[in-house]
Protein backbone atom coordinates (compact mmCIF):
# COMPACT_ATOMS: atom_id res chain seq x y z
CA UNK A 1 0.00 0.00 0.00
CA UNK A 2 1.71 3.57 -0.72
CA UNK A 3 1.19 6.35 1.32
CA UNK A 4 -2.72 7.45 -0.71
CA UNK A 5 -4.17 4.15 -0.39
CA UNK A 6 -2.78 4.14 3.47
CA UNK A 7 -4.01 7.30 3.96
CA UNK A 8 -7.82 6.85 2.51
CA UNK A 9 -7.83 2.99 4.86
CA UNK A 10 -7.15 5.45 7.91
CA UNK A 11 -10.07 7.71 6.86
CA UNK A 12 -12.44 4.26 6.69
CA UNK A 13 -11.59 4.07 10.23
CA UNK A 14 -11.99 7.30 11.70
CA UNK A 15 -14.38 7.93 15.11
CA UNK A 16 -15.17 11.30 15.19
CA UNK A 17 -15.46 10.91 19.05
CA UNK A 18 -12.02 9.62 19.62
CA UNK A 19 -11.14 12.25 16.68
CA UNK A 20 -12.23 15.11 19.56
CA UNK A 21 -10.27 13.48 22.83
CA UNK A 22 -7.06 13.22 20.97
CA UNK A 23 -7.49 17.04 19.82
CA UNK A 24 -7.53 17.80 23.26
CA UNK A 25 -4.94 15.53 25.13
CA UNK A 26 -2.43 16.69 22.24
CA UNK A 27 -3.02 20.06 22.04
CA UNK A 28 -0.07 21.18 19.98
CA UNK A 29 -1.13 19.47 17.04
CA UNK A 30 -3.47 21.59 14.65
CA UNK A 31 -7.07 19.57 14.58
CA UNK A 32 -7.18 19.36 10.99
CA UNK A 33 -4.00 17.08 11.34
CA UNK A 34 -5.98 14.30 13.52
CA UNK A 35 -7.84 11.43 11.70
CA UNK A 36 -9.39 10.05 14.82
CA UNK A 37 -8.13 6.10 14.17
CA UNK A 38 -7.86 4.49 17.34
CA UNK A 39 -4.95 3.05 18.76
CA UNK A 40 -5.59 -1.12 19.07
CA UNK A 41 -6.80 -0.57 15.19
CA UNK A 42 -3.60 1.46 14.63
CA UNK A 43 -1.73 -0.94 16.09
CA UNK A 44 -3.36 -4.04 13.67
CA UNK A 45 -2.89 -2.50 11.02
CA UNK A 46 0.82 -1.92 11.17
CA UNK A 47 1.46 -5.33 11.83
CA UNK A 48 -0.54 -5.89 8.12
CA UNK A 49 1.74 -3.02 6.72
CA UNK A 50 5.42 -4.40 8.63
CA UNK A 51 4.44 -7.50 6.50
CA UNK A 52 3.94 -5.49 3.31
CA UNK A 53 7.08 -5.22 0.91
CA UNK A 54 5.72 -1.49 -0.26
CA UNK A 55 5.80 -0.69 3.63
CA UNK A 56 8.73 1.72 2.60
CA UNK A 57 6.92 3.69 -0.02
CA UNK A 58 4.97 4.81 2.98
CA UNK A 59 8.23 5.37 5.75
CA UNK A 60 10.20 7.82 2.97
CA UNK A 61 7.25 9.77 2.41
CA UNK A 62 8.10 12.41 5.00
CA UNK A 63 6.48 14.32 7.24
CA UNK A 64 3.39 12.92 6.75
CA UNK A 65 0.04 14.74 6.76
CA UNK A 66 -1.85 13.31 9.53
CA UNK A 67 -0.97 12.76 12.83
CA UNK A 68 -2.14 9.19 12.68
CA UNK A 69 -0.31 8.47 10.16
CA UNK A 70 2.98 9.37 12.12
CA UNK A 71 1.50 7.48 15.26
CA UNK A 72 1.24 4.45 12.20
CA UNK A 73 4.55 5.09 11.17
CA UNK A 74 5.67 4.88 14.90
CA UNK A 75 3.83 1.68 15.02
CA UNK A 76 5.60 -0.01 12.00
CA UNK A 77 8.87 1.22 13.15
CA UNK A 78 8.16 -0.93 16.91
CA UNK A 79 8.18 -4.12 15.19
CA UNK A 80 10.97 -3.97 12.83
CA UNK A 81 13.21 -6.67 14.35
CA UNK A 82 16.84 -6.22 13.02
CA UNK A 83 18.62 -3.56 15.00
CA UNK A 84 20.62 -1.58 12.27
CA UNK A 85 17.34 -1.21 10.15
CA UNK A 86 15.28 -0.21 13.10
CA UNK A 87 18.35 2.36 14.07
CA UNK A 88 18.17 3.82 10.83
CA UNK A 89 14.28 3.99 10.56
CA UNK A 90 14.51 5.71 14.07
CA UNK A 91 17.17 8.06 12.82
CA UNK A 92 15.18 9.17 9.81
CA UNK A 93 12.13 9.81 11.42
CA UNK A 94 12.87 11.28 14.71
CA UNK A 95 12.98 14.63 13.59
CA UNK A 96 9.86 14.61 12.06
CA UNK A 97 8.23 13.71 15.52
CA UNK A 98 5.91 17.11 16.65
CA UNK A 99 4.20 15.33 19.68
CA UNK A 100 4.77 13.56 22.94
CA UNK A 101 2.41 11.11 21.86
CA UNK A 102 4.26 9.89 18.63
CA UNK A 103 7.36 10.06 20.71
CA UNK A 104 6.46 7.92 23.68
CA UNK A 105 4.67 5.26 21.55
CA UNK A 106 7.90 4.70 19.50
CA UNK A 107 8.89 1.35 21.71
CA UNK A 108 11.54 -0.95 19.63
CA UNK A 109 10.82 -4.00 20.43
CA UNK A 110 14.57 -5.30 19.13
CA UNK A 111 16.01 -2.18 21.54
CA UNK A 112 15.56 -4.29 24.55
CA UNK A 113 18.18 -7.14 22.95
CA UNK A 114 20.78 -4.58 22.12
CA UNK A 115 20.35 -2.27 24.38
CA UNK A 116 24.71 -1.91 24.34
CA UNK A 117 24.74 -1.16 20.75
CA UNK A 118 21.96 1.54 21.64
CA UNK A 119 23.64 4.10 23.92
CA UNK A 120 25.53 5.80 21.11
CA UNK A 121 22.63 6.50 19.87
CA UNK A 122 21.00 7.52 22.97
CA UNK A 123 23.76 9.70 23.84
CA UNK A 124 23.62 11.73 20.35
CA UNK A 125 20.01 12.04 20.82
CA UNK A 126 20.15 13.21 24.25
CA UNK A 127 22.11 16.27 22.50
CA UNK A 128 19.84 17.33 20.11
CA UNK A 129 18.32 20.46 19.64
CA UNK A 130 14.75 18.61 18.58
CA UNK A 131 12.31 18.39 21.67
CA UNK A 132 11.08 14.88 21.66
CA UNK A 133 14.72 13.60 20.00
CA UNK A 134 15.57 14.37 23.74
CA UNK A 135 12.82 13.03 25.06
CA UNK A 136 12.90 10.26 23.05
CA UNK A 137 16.52 9.73 24.10
CA UNK A 138 15.37 10.20 27.87
CA UNK A 139 12.69 7.59 27.44
CA UNK A 140 14.82 5.17 26.00
CA UNK A 141 16.86 5.04 29.36
CA UNK A 142 13.91 4.82 31.50
CA UNK A 143 12.57 1.86 29.39
CA UNK A 144 15.93 -0.10 29.39
CA UNK A 145 18.03 0.92 31.64
CA UNK A 146 16.75 1.07 35.25
CA UNK A 147 16.59 -2.25 36.08
CA UNK A 148 19.46 -4.81 35.95
CA UNK A 149 21.89 -2.30 33.49
CA UNK A 150 21.34 0.83 35.69
CA UNK A 151 24.01 2.75 36.38
CA UNK A 152 24.14 6.87 37.85
CA UNK A 153 26.15 7.74 34.36
CA UNK A 154 22.77 7.56 32.30
CA UNK A 155 20.79 9.15 35.35
CA UNK A 156 23.71 11.61 35.04
CA UNK A 157 22.99 11.77 31.60
CA UNK A 158 19.37 13.23 32.51
CA UNK A 159 19.76 15.32 34.84
CA UNK A 160 22.61 17.22 32.92
CA UNK A 161 19.38 17.97 30.50
CA UNK A 162 18.43 21.57 30.89
CA UNK A 163 15.87 23.08 28.63
CA UNK A 164 12.70 25.31 28.90
CA UNK A 165 10.59 23.07 26.78
CA UNK A 166 7.75 21.47 28.86
CA UNK A 167 7.90 17.86 26.98
CA UNK A 168 11.41 17.19 27.86
CA UNK A 169 11.46 18.27 31.66
CA UNK A 170 7.89 16.36 32.12
CA UNK A 171 10.18 13.20 30.30
CA UNK A 172 12.77 13.84 33.07
CA UNK A 173 10.60 14.41 35.81
CA UNK A 174 8.74 10.92 34.76
CA UNK A 175 12.82 9.07 34.43
CA UNK A 176 13.67 10.16 38.31
CA UNK A 177 10.26 9.28 39.83
CA UNK A 178 10.11 5.61 37.56
CA UNK A 179 14.21 5.90 38.78
CA UNK A 180 13.19 6.45 42.85
CA UNK A 181 10.87 3.34 42.71
CA UNK A 182 13.38 1.43 41.12
CA UNK A 183 16.96 2.21 42.19
CA UNK A 184 16.05 4.83 45.26
CA UNK A 185 19.10 4.47 47.53
CA UNK A 186 21.02 4.98 44.07
CA UNK A 187 18.67 8.09 42.80
CA UNK A 188 18.02 9.90 46.09
CA UNK A 189 20.89 11.71 46.12
CA UNK A 190 19.88 13.73 43.18
CA UNK A 191 16.88 15.13 44.89
CA UNK A 192 18.78 15.71 48.15
CA UNK A 193 21.56 17.03 46.32
CA UNK A 194 19.70 19.39 44.18
CA UNK A 195 20.86 18.25 40.82
CA UNK A 196 18.06 18.66 39.09
CA UNK A 197 16.29 21.72 37.82
CA UNK A 198 13.35 23.82 40.48
CA UNK A 199 10.90 22.24 37.73
CA UNK A 200 12.03 18.98 37.60
CA UNK A 201 13.34 18.23 40.94
CA UNK A 202 9.51 19.90 42.46
CA UNK A 203 7.96 17.80 39.41
CA UNK A 204 9.61 14.53 39.89
CA UNK A 205 8.38 14.92 43.72
CA UNK A 206 4.95 14.83 43.23
CA UNK A 207 4.95 12.30 40.75
CA UNK A 208 6.66 10.09 43.17
CA UNK A 209 4.62 10.64 46.11
CA UNK A 210 1.57 9.68 43.99
CA UNK A 211 3.17 6.27 42.78
CA UNK A 212 1.85 3.01 44.44
CA UNK A 213 5.81 1.72 44.23
CA UNK A 214 7.28 4.29 46.95
CA UNK A 215 6.26 3.42 50.64
CA UNK A 216 4.90 6.12 52.62
CA UNK A 217 7.89 6.63 54.93
CA UNK A 218 9.80 7.19 51.40
CA UNK A 219 7.19 9.88 50.37
CA UNK A 220 7.04 11.74 53.82
CA UNK A 221 10.73 12.39 53.11
CA UNK A 222 10.56 12.87 49.83
CA UNK A 223 8.10 16.36 50.04
CA UNK A 224 10.01 17.18 53.22
CA UNK A 225 12.78 17.98 50.11
CA UNK A 226 10.31 20.48 48.23
CA UNK A 227 11.64 23.60 46.98
CA UNK A 228 10.13 26.79 47.66
CA UNK A 229 9.25 28.71 44.55
CA UNK A 230 10.69 32.20 44.56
Amino acid sequence: MNTEEIREKLFSLRDEKYRELQKKIIPNIPGDRVIGVRTPILRNLAKELYKDEDVNSFLSDLPHKYFDEDQLHAFIISLEKDFDTCISEVKAFLPYIDNWATCDQMSPKVFKKNSKDLLPYVNEWIDSDKTYTVRFAIGMLMQHFLDEKFDTKYADMVAEVRSEEYYINMMAAWYFATALAKQYDQVIPYIEENRLSDWVHNKTIRKSVESYRISDEKKAYLRSLRRKKG
